[in-house]
C-alpha cells in the first residue's frame, strides 16, 4: 500500500483543517502524528495520510457515547 505523504497545505485542501489549526496541534502536542524532516525551524513537516485517517477515526463519536 502506498501511504501517501501530505504537506500541511495538502492536509488543508483535503481536510477540514487550516494550516494554521495543524501547526498550533503540533506545537500544543494534539492533532495526528507528523514527520519532521530535521529538528530545526526550518525541517519539513508531513503527514502520512493513513495517520491522519487513523487520528480521524479516534476521534469520532458515536451516538450513545460520552464524548
Amino acid at each position: 500500500m502506498n501511504d501517501e505523504l501530505l504537506t500541511p497545505a495538502d492536509v488543508e485542501e483535503r481536510y477540514p483543517f487550516t494550516q494554521h489549526t495543524l501547526a498550533n496541534w503540533r506545537w500544543s502536542g494534539l492533532g495526528p502524528a507528523y514527520i519532521k524532516t530535521s529538528p530545526a525551524r526550518s525541517g519539513r513537516v508531513l503527514y502520512r495520510r493513513s495517520a491522519i485517517e487513523a487520528w480521524l477515526t479516534a476521534q469520532t463519536v458515536t451516538v450513545g457515547s460520552h464524548a
